[in-house]
């Protein structure tokens, strides 16, 4: 199976994408030109092997394939994609685009998940660096304005000034603009609720999340609507921040809820 080795040999290096067809195929003769051409237009993004299974029936049996025109995508040794049928260019194009490998996506996803917590003051550094790098990637300026909101709110909020509402990541932006908001006030009016969201301040700038919690809520039940409801403002955005799974959330966001009524 030398054809097969080489298919895995070069998919190590670049996405195979395999063509399984036959001679006597119609369909395969219509849609041999369609991945010929798509492998010119994309030459270096990936490559095309065609492999006539009349002649290779022991690479067709490994790979179960049925039906033919089939098509197969190989990266790194393994089947990561696969359409049977002569679709039209438009519909390889769009199942290309959805189905190669994006090295650089994988890479950022990995630094997403490198966060330990929130906020990740060391995070932020490499993230700062993501972005400098590639500014163009919005996931990028907005991750790291979440993890700088209590740190450098001013700078937050340029990092998500041109989200706006059509943007996937909108509902982020917002809770990082009121989080911002919150970090820049000046609070010294010496009222109880005031006093609450004074220390809820310094608990942020300490990354102490659960103490910021406790201290809103605090607020809440003093003065609901202290400073335009403030406290409600501050406690919707930090659940917002840590998700329905953290177990901040879990532990808290009830209590919350009911000193809102």
């Amino acid at each position: 199976m030398s054809l097969l080795n080489d298919i895995l040999t070069r998919s190590q290096e670049v996405p195979v994408l395999v063509d399984f067809w036959a001679p006597w195929c119609g369909p395969c003769r219509v849609l041999g030109p369609v991945l010929e051409q798509l492998a010119q237009e994309n030459a270096g993004t990936w490559e095309l092997i065609k492999v006539n299974t009349e002649d290779h029936q022991d690479i067709a049996t490994k790979y179960n394939i049925y039906s033919i025109p089939d098509v197969k995508l190989f990266w790194k040794g393994e089947v990561i994609g696969q359409f049977v049928g002569a679709l039209p260019k438009s519909q390889i194009q769009a199942w290309l685009q959805e189905n190669l490998p994006d090295e650089g996506r994988d890479e950022f996803n990995s630094l997403l998940a490198s966060a330990n917590g929130w906020p990740d003051p060391d995070y932020i550094s490499r993230m700062a660096l993501y972005v400098l790098e590639h500014p163009e990637n919005p996931e990028g300026r907005i991750s790291l304005a979440k993890h700088l909101v209590f740190d450098d709110p001013d700078r937050a909020l340029e990092l998500v000034e041109a989200v706006r509402m059509a943007d996937p990541s909108y509902d982020t932006a917002q809770y990082v603009r009121e989080l911002a908001h919150f970090m820049t006030l000046n609070l010294t009016d010496g009222s109880p609720a005031g006093q609450k969201m004074t220390a809820a301040q310094v608990a942020c700038q300490a990354g102490d999340i659960e103490s910021v919690i406790k201290l809103v809520i605090d607020a809440v039940s003093i003065e609901k609507t202290f400073m335009d409801e403030l406290p409600r403002k501050v406690g919707v955005a930090l659940f917002q921040a840590l998700g329905n799974a953290s177990p901040l959330t879990k532990q808290y966001r009830k209590l919350f809820d009911m000193m809102l009524y």
